[in-house]
């Protein structure tokens, strides 16, 4: 069972987000938050597998919820998944730097908004389609408030999972790494998961930023398949 909670501060959406969520046998809603500090208190007390995070709230908002959720040692195995219109790009830009493991919109249809539940339940990440490479590829490139990514951080990756990284990072999936690769999807997926292990990142939108910032990735390409065209940011949407 995947344990939701909810953070929004209109209580209709909140119920018919509810109503929705508990419709599913595989998935439940263990609280509901209307603002930012209420989120992060329930989440320590209810452990959910999934917040699902709107980012307009009263006081604490949803991208420093984000942050102080990702931060909490015994959040460890909580995921985040944002709520947000993509018209704001900072909005964007802020919830992959506090750590979110994904975005969706507010008009997003129900069977996506269940599928990126558990899409990112499965420490994948998501992008939703109403988000362009574009925006992702931008943030990635911004200078961050300390110095860049040491290349030295990927030290302890063998050379088979810095390879298998930097397809993570091209926007390629498991299936598709292991076409390439000539290998089972299996093997891909252990070796992203060491790969996010020995790094010390939550999930694999953590693991694309990281690549980015310790210049495993070159030059981006501006489209992918969730724009025009060329390969994707790396951030997944629902298979």
């Amino acid at each position: 069972m995947i344990r939701v909670l909810l953070a929004d501060d209109q209580p209709l959406i909140r119920n018919g987000l509810r109503v929705l969520i508990d419709s599913e046998p595989d998935l439940e809603v263990v609280g509901e938050a209307g603002d930012g500090c209420e989120v992060v208190e329930l989440a320590r007390a209810t452990r959910p597998d999934v917040v699902l995070m709107d980012i307009r709230m009263p006081g604490v908002d949803g991208i420093e919820a984000t942050r102080r959720i990702v931060a909490d040692p015994d959040l460890v195995d909580t995921r985040v998944l944002v709520l947000t219109t993509f018209e704001v790009e900072e909005h964007v830009f802020e919830a992959l730097r506090s750590g979110a493991s994904g975005f969706l919109g507010k008009t997003v249809e129900p069977g996506e908004l269940l599928a990126g539940i558990r899409v990112v339940h499965r420490g994948e990440a998501l992008l939703s389609p109403a988000a362009t490479t574009s925006v992702v590829a931008r943030f990635l490139r911004l200078p961050e408030p300390g110095p860049v990514g040491d290349p030295e951080l990927l030290s302890p990756l063998t050379p088979r999972e810095r390879e298998i990284v930097g397809h993570v990072a091209d926007g390629l999936t498991n299936d598709e790494i292991a076409r390439r690769l000539v290998l089972s999807p299996a093997t891909v997926k252990t070796h992203v998961n060491r790969a996010m292990t020995k790094l010390g990142v939550r999930d694999r939108a953590q693991l694309v930023v990281l690549a980015y910032r310790c210049g495993l990735v070159g030059n981006r390409p501006e489209t992918g398949p969730l724009g025009s065209s060329g390969p994707a940011s790396g951030l997944e949407r629902p298979r």
